[in-house]
């Protein structure tokens, strides 16, 4: 049996699989651009917290280079970019409490920011090109190409007991209007939960950050957000910006992995496995997952013609468009792994307390399956 953790564990080996639409997973070199509007007058304690910010993120992992940037044409226009060894690293640290702790004074002298991900493809530049390659810095090998639909989700747990009245207000809601702008269009949402944990995936064409404030603005999206406000384990108030940024940060469940075999059917089954990691093995289950995704994309008998990774901490749900649905599918083929003799290794990346010892493929699936409460897609385009 070849070793799941095989591929895991040897990062220069890039993807380069025409099936991987997008992937954090092949090694290469991040840019990260964050374009911040600062108050006016503003400017100096922007400044002083961005310095603060940055003698700290100097150590952490995986962390290169980073420049802060001052519009010359509007004062109020800053660009902080940063470079890192890889994907992963930043991921960890970005979704981290120490990350929201870190940034919290730079809150009250920013009107709006947008933050931007990038791995680098091509570099020139001389002695500093040349270092890097001879650091082993890698560039991602080819360009992706990709379905143009951004894929994200949010994640937030309820109170115990109240999982079915959640369900109840999530599933009966008024769906916001589909298009954005002349460029954005909201495609599908699809709402599973996993005990008192919720998960929103959604898919959009166009810019994700214009589609997330349109639906936040949405009367009928607001009403069901303030009704489900007295079971959030979280609290939050959404009339003060402060309280839904930081609720949201921490919902926030990135895409990390998205694979599909090209094939369309419009009868596929949507499901979500939620899969429990072991503290600080987040990353690397998800990677593993993503592998195997990869892999079975490659073999026309798949059942699973699309399938996505999020992942935030020890927080890891794969979404999966399944052909003939999960009662057709073999329970190892359906969790991500390409036999039954895979599943005792995948179970050493899992929270024991949640999954147990027990190896059975069919019982782990039962126990990662979530249960669907809605899937919405919008009308096709005119």
């Amino acid at each position: 049996m070849t070793a799941i953790s095989e591929r895991v564990s040897d990062p220069s080996r890039q993807q380069t699989s025409k099936t991987v639409s997008q992937s954090v997973f092949d090694g290469s070199r991040l840019r990260v651009v964050l374009l911040v509007d600062v108050y006016d007058g503003a400017q100096q304690q922007f400044l002083e917290a961005y310095e603060q910010l940055c003698n700290q993120v100097a150590s952490v992992p995986g962390h290169i280079s980073d420049q802060l940037c001052q519009s010359i044409e509007n004062p109020s226009q800053w660009l902080i970019t940063s470079e890192w060894e890889s994907a992963p690293p930043f991921l960890a640290w970005v979704n981290s409490e120490e990350h929201v702790r870190m940034v919290e004074p730079m809150h009250s002298c920013i009107r709006d920011t947008r933050s931007l991900r990038f791995h680098i493809v091509r570099e020139t530049g001389g002695e500093k090109a040349a270092a890097a390659a001879a650091a082993g810095r890698r560039l991602q090998a080819q360009p992706r190409i990709g379905d143009g639909v951004i894929r994200h989700a949010l994640t937030f747990t309820v109170k115990p007991g109240s999982e079915r009245k959640v369900a109840e207000i999530l599933a009966n809601y008024k769906s916001p209007k589909a298009q954005v702008d002349d460029t954005t269009r909201l495609c599908r949402t699809s709402l599973f939960m996993h005990g008192n944990r919720v998960v929103r995936a959604i898919e959009v064409r166009g810019d994700l950050l214009a589609a997330l404030r349109h639906v936040a603005r949405q009367p009928e999206i607001r009403e069901v957000e303030e009704a489900i406000n007295p079971y959030l384990e979280q609290d939050r108030d959404l009339n003060d910006p402060e309280s839904a940024r930081v609720f949201f940060t921490r919902a926030a469940l990135p895409a990390v992995h998205h694979v599909t075999v090209g094939q369309k059917d419009e009868q596929a089954e949507r499901h979500a496995l939620f899969y429990p990691a072991r503290p600080g093995m987040g990353m690397k289950l998800a990677e593993q997952l993503s592998l195997h995704d990869e892999r079975a994309a490659d073999d026309p008998r798949s059942p699973v013609l699309r399938s996505t990774v999020f992942e935030r901490d020890d927080v890891v749900v794969r979404l999966i468009d399944v052909r003939g649905g999960l009662k057709a599918v073999d329970p190892a083929l359906a969790l991500g792994l390409r036999d039954s003799a895979q599943v005792s290794e995948l179970t050493t990346l899992l929270d024991e307390g949640a999954t147990g010892k027990d190896a059975d493929p069919e019982r782990l699936l039962s126990l990662t399956r979530m249960e669907l409460i809605t899937d919405r897609r919008s009308a096709p385009d005119a």
